[in-house]
């Protein structure tokens, strides 16, 4: 475990106790086969504020080391012997699905980093305590077809990951591409950890398909499109937002050439027009995490954390108003807050949450990219 504690809370209008401070866990996986995802927001945990809401913020980070079981063991611990308010994390799809029944049964309230719409959608009792920052596969898979239809393709394989993250995505994809008219001619899928899907890649080759979908994220995505290229396919690539970070760039190398990927405005910061809202937070993000030692380039992973503390800053602040951090009067409060906040603008995006949309990102929140001479570029 690591534990940030960072400095003074500033005034407030509220008076609270002497040594009020809100509670914050946090659960990234930062080892293991999305360790490309969750350290990026591992190293963001060293540049959240030292308050949020105007009370002491107290960070509790963990690693879950991409694994399930080890999620749920953490957030078991952060609210039994942290007693912390909030939750933010985990990284990934299924570890954020196994947190459902555990943060409403105690009523906690939960920020995931994942991306699967399943995480927040549809808002019923089993994920009234839950909300995420990363724009959903079913928001991300629109903008795949739009694009796809624009190209004028008419057919896809897709090749995901056999787990929640590349079901969810297969499922969004098969939907969208069968009412656009573009022919699911395979599918196909892999584990996160397997080093080679030769068997799958001659399958979707054989069926010749003009495009290819691949379903998953971190470096582990770059495996099925190196053996494409090895294998001489010459069609479109597609790549989810789950790889929009350098790291993904570094494995795939000149193999990923021209892959379209959906993104956070993040990404591409520099290359939006001035009057984007995301604009002016996404370089303030970038400015505060490229500074860090080592962090690399800036990270749409990251940025979801950043984003995450951003909401929690509106939230906590109003959620103080009516009850005491460490209390379940808080964390229904802070729910209720957070599930109320509006017009939050943050590097992926502006937020408006409601009691039946508990991600609240806008078409603001999403761009089309393409990796061209190693890096990503805007399409316009």
């Amino acid at each position: 475990m690591r534990r940030l504690i960072f400095g003074l809370a500033a005034a407030t209008v509220v008076v609270m106790p002497a040594w009020a401070q809100v509670k914050v866990g946090i659960i990234v996986s930062a080892t293991g086969p999305a360790a490309s995802v969750g350290i990026t927001q591992q190293r963001t945990a060293g540049i959240l504020p030292s308050t949020l809401g105007g009370l002491k913020a107290d960070y509790v980070l963990l690693d879950d080391a991409s694994d399930t079981s080890t999620a749920v063991k953490h957030a078991q611990k952060l609210i039994t012997d942290d007693k912390v308010d909030v939750i933010i994390g985990p990284s990934l799809t299924p570890n954020s699905l196994a947190l459902l029944d555990l943060v409403t049964d105690t009523g906690t309230p939960m920020i995931s980093l994942a991306g699967s719409a399943l995480i927040v959608s549809p808002v019923d009792a089993k994920r009234h305590w839950t909300f995420k920052t990363p724009q959903s596969d079913a928001q991300m898979a629109r903008i795949v077809i739009d694009h796809m239809q624009r190209q004028g393709l008419k057919s896809v394989a897709f090749i995901g990951f056999s787990d929640a993250y590349g079901e969810g995505w297969i499922k969004e994809m098969t939907k969208l591409a069968q009412a656009a008219g573009i022919e699911v001619v395979a599918s196909e899928r892999y584990q996160r950890t397997d080093t080679s899907v030769i068997g799958p890649i001659l399958k979707i080759m054989s069926k010749q398909p003009q495009a290819v979908f691949i379903a998953a994220s971190g470096t582990p995505a770059a495996l099925p499109q190196t053996t494409l290229a090895e294998r001489g396919y010459k069609g479109v690539v597609y790549q989810t937002h789950g790889v929009a970070n350098n790291d993904f760039l570094r494995v795939g190398g000149a193999a990923l050439a021209g892959t379209f990927v959906p993104a956070g405005p993040v990404l591409v910061a520099e290359q939006l027009p001035d009057s984007h809202a995301a604009k002016a937070p996404a370089l303030d993000f970038i400015r505060r995490y490229e500074a860090l030692p080592g962090a690399g380039a800036r990270s749409t992973f990251a940025a979801y954390l950043w984003d995450a503390q951003l909401i929690l800053d509106k939230a906590i602040a109003a959620a103080s108003a009516k009850a005491t951090p460490g209390t379940p009067a808080f964390r229904a409060a802070l729910r209720d807050a957070i599930e109320s906040t509006r017009d939050v603008a943050g590097p992926n995006g502006v937020y408006t949450l409601s009691p039946t949309d508990h991600l609240g990102l806008d078409e603001r929140s999403a761009v089309m990219t393409q990796i061209v001479d190693g890096g990503w570029k805007l399409v316009k």
